[in-house]
């Protein structure tokens, strides 16, 4: 094991040595891939997508021979802030490529090659675009799809929360990325997405223009005895320990979220020292400074969501998970006002991305939300949710 501080790695690009299992789904990405097909990956938020998109561009030697491109679009809000992020993406993961391969990819980009700039050490070009530069994102959008058809070697672009170019302003923006998509024979696709209705109704709906485009893979979580092996084994290698007892309680009270779990892991490692054994009293300290440390970003994010849809959100939040929520029973149990106003609350908070739905379920996109909310308005203590969670 290399010297590390944490094992339990929570940004950045993990090594193989410090990532938990995903075989089967590392398999079927690759295949379908290096097959020459298009994929849709889904999963909750926080799940892993990125993790596993970029573990196996790592892969060698399988990517090597391919030009592997990642794309967070979550924070886009139009065609042009794509076009503007998708181009300054290429750029990046060619940089290291030389300045022939820059050379090519600038003369390509005609509608923007007055905006470049050249390094006067390196004569590289430079990207010093800004967002006010694409006067005609969809000319540029088909230079960039151009320039990928041309590349040296064949490409993968997989692009994160792609569920977002539905809320762009823009008509058939769908239908325009499907006819590049379609026409490219040199780039494959990914396409990962965390809102499982929106990203259902984009792939599976025969009236889009993404139907029946890609191979699907969704996400679920690790198997819980796969990840308590792996926190134990992680500890172990340390000089710590950890009770199959204690892990399996985190999987439970997050639902297998491998985010949240891998913060409280890494939050209860800093706690212990060599030789030391992990308690539910020290993990009870680890959950509660994790959600300290985001205390006044959650009060932000309440703040901003009107009143009318908070008594839903403590709802959910109360149940971890919740199903069935515009009946009798669920509104009886919570003191909602009306099914019909559980039902306006409900799109609006899908809508923001606070509210995730899976399988019929509802809970909070965050996890550490949920509890900081459960902390402040719920009737169960995290000493009970740790205890109690079957």
């Amino acid at each position: 094991m290399k010297n590390i501080v944490n094992p339990f790695i929570v940004s950045g690009k993990i090594d193989p040595e410090y990532f938990c299992d995903r075989v089967d789904e590392s398999a079927r990405l690759i295949k379908s891939l290096t097959n020459g097909n298009n994929l849709v990956l889904i999963s909750p938020r926080r799940m892993g997508k990125t993790g596993l998109i970029n573990y196996c561009y790592d892969m060698e030697p399988i990517f090597s021979h391919y030009h592997t491109i990642f794309i967070d679009i979550l924070h886009t809000t139009s065609l042009r802030e794509f076009t503007f992020l998708f181009g300054k993406s290429i750029y990046e993961s060619i940089l290291p490529l030389g300045q022939k391969v820059m050379t090519s990819f600038v003369n390509t980009l005609k509608s923007l090659s007055g905006k470049f700039s050249f390094d006067f050490v390196t004569q590289m070009p430079t990207f010093n675009l800004e967002l006010g530069d694409i006067t005609r994102p969809a000319l540029t959008l088909d230079e960039i799809f151009s320039y990928l058809e041309h590349a040296g070697k064949p490409c993968i672009v997989a692009f994160d929360e792609f569920q977002q170019i539905a809320n762009y302003p823009e008509k058939n923006i769908e239908a325009l990325l499907r006819t590049h998509v379609q026409q490219a024979s040199n780039t494959h696709f990914i396409f990962a997405g965390s809102e499982y209705h929106i990203m259902q109704e984009m792939f599976m709906s025969s009236a889009r223009p993404f139907y029946n485009s890609a191979d699907t893979l969704e996400l679920r979580a690790i198997d819980i005895e796969v990840y308590t092996r792996f926190v134990i084994d992680l500890m172990n290698r340390t000089g710590r320990s950890v009770s199959p007892e204690l892990v399996q309680a985190v999987y439970r009270l997050y639902r297998g979220n491998t985010y949240a779990m891998q913060k409280t892991f890494n939050e209860l490692y800093s706690l212990l020292g060599e030789g030391d054994i992990a308690t539910f009293d020290m993990l009870f300290t680890a959950i509660n400074n994790v959600i300290d440390s985001k205390e006044p970003m959650f009060r932000e994010q309440l703040s901003n969501i009107p009143d009318k849809q908070k008594p839903l959100l403590y709802a959910v939040a109360q149940d971890g998970e919740a199903e069935r929520i515009t009946s009798v029973k669920f509104i009886k149990e919570h003191a909602l006002p009306s099914a019909s106003a559980v039902q306006y609350a409900t799109t609006q908070l899908l809508a923001s991305g606070v509210l995730t739905k899976l399988a019929g379920k509802y809970s909070l996109n965050d996890p550490f939300f949920a509890l900081w909310i459960n902390r402040l308005y719920g009737s169960k203590s995290l000493r009970q949710q740790l205890k109690n969670n079957p």
